[in-house]
């Protein structure tokens, strides 16, 4: 078992926003050289900036994931030019390929797979190619178009030479995506699978991230969880969620989970800190989870 929970996060990636990077004067002093970063694009932001942390997470020893969000880009032109740079300029070979929380798109691509249709990704040799995917539902899509889209998207990397896994909203305990999970492996998903996960966050930091992104039914824990003050303002780590994903990784290898993905909401350091301990192996099995030797020390309490 612990060897599983070692390798789901050596091979974990983590995300940081261009405004949370700032905050950060090394990112290589709290990550091991090569890990993943994500670089978030949200709606009102520079996409500059974006690739300017990409930029500097390359030179400071990371592999840089830059979000591309298909309804910021108004047309193909604007696309191109944006992959140029983000290749040439920033080394980027891997992207998080999203539809994007604008209301509205800016122009050519309302979706995904629009946009990843161009080819442009392939002309600027882009190897990997992460795809949302959302166990608990999306508030915003109908179950049916989700499933849809994951469809097109699923065909698309069977005729692209580009690696393609799945990226999933983060859940709070592991039924959720274990119960996705079987229903996409008897639809015949061949994609793997990075599974999110929420960082080390308050309870109640962690309650408002939900209900901003519409979680669904795993958000009830941290409801019940809710109940006990001092677990409301303590520092919360998932680490029942982990280890129950482990467990089902081991015993289900078919399910293609190959890693995961840190959504730090708000706590990068902390939760960079944690992700390390466990990548070394600082950590002992406990009954309903694991500890990490550095736990009391940092004040983290619960087990998600």
């Amino acid at each position: 078992m612990k060897p599983t929970i070692t390798h789901l996060i050596k091979h974990s990636s983590i995300e940081v926003t261009p405004k949370g990077a700032l905050s950060v004067a090394n990112v290589a002093d709290f990550l091991q050289p090569n890990t993943p970063v994500y670089v978030t694009a949200l709606p009102g932001m520079d996409f500059a900036d974006t690739l300017h942390t990409c930029k500097r997470l390359a030179n400071e020893g990371m592999i840089p994931v830059p979000h591309f969000t298909a309804r910021r880009f108004k047309n193909r032109a604007q696309l191109e030019l944006q992959l140029a740079t983000a290749t040439e300029e920033c080394g980027v070979t891997q992207i998080l390929a999203l539809a994007g929380a604008d209301k509205q798109p800016a122009g050519a691509f309302s979706d995904t797979i629009s946009m990843l249709e161009t080819g442009l990704f392939e002309k600027y040799g882009i190897q990997s190619i992460g795809i949302a995917a959302h166990p608990e539902g999306c508030p915003d899509i109908a179950p049916a178009s989700l499933k849809a889209h994951k469809q097109r998207k699923i065909q698309f990397s069977e005729v692209s030479e580009i690696d393609m896994y799945m990226v999933t909203q983060f859940v709070f305990e592991a039924q959720p995506i274990i119960d996705w999970i079987e229903r996409i492996r008897e639809e015949g998903n061949p994609l793997a699978v990075h599974v999110g996960i929420p960082g080390i966050a308050s309870l109640r930091s962690l309650i408002g991230h939900a209900q901003a992104c519409g979680i669904g039914a795993s958000k009830n824990l941290l409801l019940k969880q809710a109940k006990n003050i001092h677990k409301l303002l303590s520092l919360q780590a998932p680490n029942k969620l982990i280890r129950d994903l482990a467990d089902y990784t081991l015993k289900t290898p078919e399910a293609k989970i190959t890693g995961c993905h840190l959504f730090p909401l708000g706590g990068f350091e902390q939760t960079a800190k944690w992700r390390s301990a466990i990548a070394k192996g600082q950590f002992e099995l406990t009954a309903d989870g694991f500890e990490l030797h550095y736990c009391k020390k940092c004040h983290l309490v619960g087990n998600r």
